[in-house]
């Protein structure tokens, strides 16, 4: 999918993961929120559809914009911060069969 910097519709974005294998559900945080994870044997793919978050993936950190598709691969040290000072949305994809473990924290 190409990157707009408008939020594209969610059906749209769960055909195209389902398509590929991928699961895809919707999160909303508030602001401060961020999230450490390590994906077990499974690939992530991550969208914003509002918001502004920093991705820090094995070390290098990103800020992806609106529509902007981002494959988190697998086995792979990643963390989810929101960085906007307002509540964010996002898309978030696992392929399907396979399981993640995520620890949240507030920051202050």
């Amino acid at each position: 999918m190409k990157t707009t910097g408008i939020a594209p519709e969610r059906s749209e974005v769960a055909k195209d993961w389902h398509a590929r294998g991928f699961t895809c559900g919707l999160w909303i945080d508030h602001a401060g929120r961020t999230w450490n994870g390590t994906h077990n044997k499974t690939e992530e793919l991550f969208m914003l559809l509002s918001g502004k978050l920093e991705l820090a993936i094995e070390g290098k950190r990103v800020q992806p914009e609106v529509g902007e598709e981002v494959h988190i691969p697998a086995n792979t040290q990643h963390t989810i911060r929101n960085i906007g000072g307002k509540t964010a949305r996002w898309l978030y994809g696992q392929k399907r069969n396979t399981s993640v473990t995520y620890n949240s924290s507030e920051s202050k």
